[in-house]
């Protein structure tokens, strides 16, 4: 044999070699024996999160798994862990969602459900994005909520619909303010009132009560500026923004003003179309706390 020909021989030998070490040392779902061994497997490989390795394994027992088998819930809940560690959201959301759909009784579906909110809720990133994602996170937790009243995970739902309403808060806010800075003070009003009635927990009404006193000021609206720095002096006692606002105002409380508001024009009662995009209002609009990672792997049952 030429010199030629026995060095192609030897790479070509190094080559098959190579491979057959890469194959070997490769996670593999089918050279697993049984189902119990292929579940174990990829939990290891999800614990060292390594989650292609761990999305694979799991994809094959959602899919051989017998539907009354108990490893096929189990299997759904961590193919979801395996899709939240490679940040792929949407698909976290589709297998946790299966636990509680198909097996509503499960230990792990209130847990299920509660990740599928988390899951949605990492797709809305910021408040002047489109909120459908945001939304279904905030339905998703309410759901949770009815469907499992005594979950220990029920305080971190409340707290994460909280940081969604802050954010809804914000988005309305930042469309009034929009408004309001280019002096259209009946559209501002509109999205302030709003905020005020939907979200009147958040930090954004009460920035949307400030705007409002400041949008009645300016339209020469006497009665509703005492009446909103009324009920703003009654929920922010020392507030200094809320004082700096209201200035000089006789303030007068009426319990269900914002809910029955006086006659509104024409411009305030018809529909806002294509509102422009936001604009950072004047003074820094607060944001919420990042939604949380999801949790360590819950212990095998």
């Amino acid at each position: 044999m030429s010199f030629l020909k026995r060095t192609r021989a030897g790479a070509a030998l190094a080559m098959i070699l190579v491979a057959g070490c890469h194959h070997k040392g490769g996670f593999q779902p089918l050279k697993f024996p049984s189902h119990q061994a292929l579940y174990d497997a990829s939990l290891g490989e999800l614990r060292k999160h390594k989650w292609s390795h761990a999305v694979a394994g799991f994809e094959k027992l959602t899919t051989d798994l017998p539907a009354r088998d108990p490893l096929l819930p189990e299997s759904y809940y961590y193919l979801g862990e395996a899709h939240m560690g490679s940040k792929e959201y949407i698909l976290a959301a589709q297998s946790y969602s299966r636990v509680a759909e198909n097996f509503p009784e499960d230990t792990l579906a209130d847990r299920a459900t509660y990740k599928t909110g988390i899951a949605y809720a990492k797709l809305w990133r910021r408040p002047s994005l489109d909120p459908e994602y945001g939304e279904t996170a905030r339905s998703t937790f309410q759901s949770f909520l009815a469907a499992y009243p005594d979950s220990p995970l029920r305080d971190s739902a409340v707290k994460q619909i909280e940081r969604l309403d802050e954010w809804f808060g914000i988005k309305g806010y930042n469309n009034g303010v929009t408004y309001y800075k280019r002096k259209a003070y009946d559209s501002g009003i509109i999205y302030f009132r709003d905020v005020v009635k939907q979200y009147p927990k958040t930090d954004a009404a009460r920035k949307s009560q400030i705007r409002l006193v400041q949008s009645y000021r300016a339209i020469k609206y006497k009665e509703d500026v005492a009446e909103t720095c009324g009920l703003l002096e009654k929920a922010h006692p020392g507030d200094k923004d809320v004082a700096k606002a209201c200035r000089g105002v006789k303030a007068v409380l009426v319990a269900d003003s914002i809910a029955n508001p006086p006659a509104k024009t024409a411009s305030q009662t018809a529909p806002i179309s294509n509102p422009p995009a936001p604009v950072a209002p004047t003074s820094g609009t607060p944001v919420p706390a990042p939604v949380p990672e999801p949790g360590k792997t819950p212990p095998g049952r």
